[in-house]
């Protein structure tokens, strides 16, 4: 991922109003982030519950997305929409975000399962176990990079379109 600074960061934001965007608290650690290991810039608000954040590359720059946090959590253990990770070490949850524009203000949402606090780009990185005699696991790693960058680009898209 390309790095990006807080300015850029709350300019992307498209299903916020104004005061959300003046709201958000960027990440611990904001400026010692290793934007070569992301895939797209995720993390939860450490002073608003159940409140989080997503800024994912797109084609033509940044879509930032605020999420919601489901109040119940899923009845058994879920897989991560984005990562598909099945040896997660840590929770999945169900996010929602509020569609951009016309949509979003008469209450329109998608929603989707995410690693709850926003893993994915380390779990795509680890090298998969050998399915096979001759199974490339570096092709399969790249892979599983490419699809979770094609799969944050895609949610963040989906609510940045305008109905």
């Amino acid at each position: 991922m390309l790095s990006i600074n807080e300015k850029n960061i709350r300019e992307a934001f498209v299903n916020a109003s104004r005061k959300e965007v003046t709201d958000i608290t960027l990440p611990a650690g904001f400026a010692a982030i290793d934007w070569h290991k992301l895939d797209y810039l995720g993390w939860r608000d450490p002073k608003i519950a159940r409140r989080s954040y997503v800024v994912a590359p797109v084609a033509d720059g940044f879509i930032g997305v605020i999420l919601r946090q489901a109040e119940a959590g899923p009845r058994s253990r879920a897989q991560c929409s984005w990562c598909q990770d099945i040896t997660l070490p840590n929770d999945v949850v169900f996010y929602a975000a509020r569609k951009s524009g016309a949509a979003g203000r008469k209450g329109d949402t998608v929603a989707t399962l995410i690693c709850q606090n926003f893993e994915c780009s380390k779990n795509v990185r680890m090298l998969p176990p050998v399915a096979y005699l001759g199974y490339d696991v570096e092709a399969a790693r790249l892979e599983r990079i490419a699809t979770l960058q094609e799969r944050a680009a895609a949610f963040a898209a989906l609510v940045a379109a305008s109905d």
